[in-house]
């Protein structure tokens, strides 16, 4: 989604605040509470909201540096070939050639077709012309025999708005067909749609029927939220209703696009999309695109320079261990989302979107002992051409514990802005993170299990996939070091085949190595340990495990992995 949009903007009901791009003061006085309770962890910290569409540009755009501190989940970019010029624009973000950087950056990314039109909305020329160029871009693909992180093909754009019924026919038949295209050359590769601008039980329900009776249902479910955030959690539970309804079994389930154009700058209006996204369990989302290619949409200034949201991802991307619910007075007002990391017991919470003096309510956190350090930092709407260098504090404070609660109060807040509270022990955390749950990696083909012994409760099984690009099973670790040097990494993990299995180990996109893994007692069961020595630079490092990846013919055997460890 971008600019030109503005124009459907009133024909499909949107919000007023999507056509003057201005931000609706939230609806909740002052006084609000945000009630964390830590004791109910619910997922692992996947940063399923840390993504975006046409996020990255060719020629490294943004830096390296700006990706990793913010832990990039996944990207929505253009067809190969990509004819797209959206606001005047020349094309850009073709996903094979940005997939490079992608990598680096431990993010997967869905294909969306459509954009190998120039023009917004897509104008439709035929049949023949579309399947022609289906064939082109899926071809382009499968002899990309590098590129390993496509997620998904995206059929279509907003089809209940750029779709040209007059010419092309129903979108339903059309989506059978275009379904069927690819998958005569590709299948493998997970579907995504319908990819809606809004959420509509009726046309969702039309859609579901006849991909269901036609054996066309997409893998992955998509659909855009950029009115409200208040609608996130009804849109969610009414498509759940509506897919149990059809018999339908669940499907994963994507928001490629998120937030209005006077919302994705303004970290307090984000703060909130991101709390019911995640608490809303979909798999990956990103920040809708609305103006320049190749800065996170608005995230970065000058390549290389953090904007006042960016602060937000980052204290987004510094989450370890579980989230945790967080439970706001209303859908409209203060909101935002929280994690708790066991290993270091470290609470980090971001929260926004109301003004004036209000409440963080903790509970369940007696593990941190009956005296904690809280630090209140702040970052601002500074739109997206102002640099902001640090986030600034508010306070540092010791609070004392009470029955594993504790309250903050939260002063002079800022709607616009965002806001993180980080409570730790009085008697200090480590450095720097030293224990990274494989539950919290970047898993390709592979599935995130729950045990009782693995380490944080959760582990990532079924890494069984070698010799394609579009199967290889992989884990892609983001570590975070305090000097370039050799490291040890111990390797927690299960491998219940009786014999020796072995993955290959490479880290920044070096060399390839390979690390063996003896019997343990079973599948599921954790306690077993490998090390091997790591050389890392100082700062940002990405670490894969994999079965199979490119330029590593594949391991043998099989091994499930709970946690790797740098000391």
């Amino acid at each position: 989604m971008f600019a030109p949009h503005l124009t459907r903007a009133a024909a499909i009901g949107l919000a007023a605040v999507l056509l003057t791009g201005g931000l609706a003061v939230p609806a909740q006085a002052a006084g609000a509470t945000l009630t964390v309770n830590v004791a109910q962890q619910f997922r692992p910290v996947t940063h399923v909201a840390s993504g975006g569409l046409y996020g990255l540009a060719e020629n490294s755009r943004p830096a390296d540096s700006t990706l990793l501190p913010i832990k990039v989940n996944s990207l929505t970019q253009p067809a190969p070939g990509v004819g797209q010029r959206p606001n005047g624009q020349p094309p850009g973000g073709d996903a094979l050639l940005i997939a490079p950087q992608a990598d680096r950056a431990g993010a997967g990314q869905y294909i969306r077709m459509p954009d190998i039109y120039p023009d917004f909305p897509y104008r439709w020329v035929s049949w023949n012309d579309w399947l022609a160029k289906v064939n082109t871009m899926v071809n382009a693909r499968l002899s990309a025999t590098t590129v390993s992180n496509v997620l998904g093909w995206e059929l279509w754009n907003e089809p209940d708005y750029t779709w040209n019924t007059s010419a092309a026919g129903s979108f339903n038949d059309g989506w059978t067909r275009t379904f069927r295209a690819v998958r005569a050359l590709d299948a493998q590769t997970p579907i995504v749609g319908p990819s809606t601008a809004t959420y509509n039980r009726s046309w969702m329900q039309s859609f579901l029927t006849n991909a269901r009776n036609t054996s066309t249902l997409p893998d992955i479910i998509c659909w855009h939220e950029l009115v409200d955030p208040a609608r996130i959690a009804g849109d969610l539970a009414d498509y759940r209703n509506l897919e149990a309804s059809l018999g339908i079994s669940p499907r994963r389930v994507s928001i490629n696009e998120y937030a209005a154009p006077g919302e994705v700058d303004v970290p307090g209006r984000i703060a909130s999309y991101v709390g019911k996204l995640e608490r809303g369990g979909v798999e990956s989302a990103h920040r809708a695109f609305w103006y320049e290619y190749g800065t996170m949409n608005g995230l970065v200034v000058n390549n290389s320079q953090p904007t006042g949201t960016w602060w937000l991802y980052k204290w987004y991307g510094d989450m370890a261990g579980s989230m945790v619910t967080t439970t706001p007075s209303t859908q409209t007002g203060l909101d935002g989302f929280a994690s708790y990391d066991g290993t270091r017991k470290i609470v980090n919470v971001v929260f926004g979107n109301e003004a004036g003096a209000n409440t963080v309510n903790l509970t369940g956190i007696g593990a941190l002992g009956s005296s904690v350090r809280v630090t209140l930092l702040s970052t601002p709407s500074s739109g997206r051409f102002s640099a902001v260098t640090a986030p600034a504090t508010v306070s540092t404070t010791t609070r004392t514990v009470s029955g594993g609660q504790l309250s903050v109060s939260v002063p002079n807040m800022v709607a616009t802005s965002a806001y993180q509270l980080v409570v730790e022990p009085v008697s200090g955390v480590p450095a720097y993170q030293q224990r990274y749950e494989a539950e919290n990696a970047s898993a390709f083909r592979a599935a995130r299990l729950t045990a009782a012994s693995a380490s944080g409760g959760g582990y990532v099984g079924r890494i069984d996939n070698s010799g394609t690009p579009r199967t290889d099973s992989y884990l892609d670790f983001v570590v975070n070091v305090p000097a370039a040097r050799s490291y040890t990494m111990t390797i927690g993990y299960a491998n219940g085949t009786g014999a020796t299995a072995t993955q290959g180990l490479a880290y920044n996109g070096g060399a390839w190595s390979t690390v063996s893994y003896p019997p343990t007692a079973g599948w599921g069961q954790f306690g077993s340990t490998v090390s091997t020595p790591v050389t890392l630079r100082a700062g940002y490092n990405v670490i894969r495990l994999a079965k199979g990846s490119p330029f590593f013919a594949g391991g043998t055997g099989f091994a499930e992995l709970d946690y790797i460890q740098l000391t």
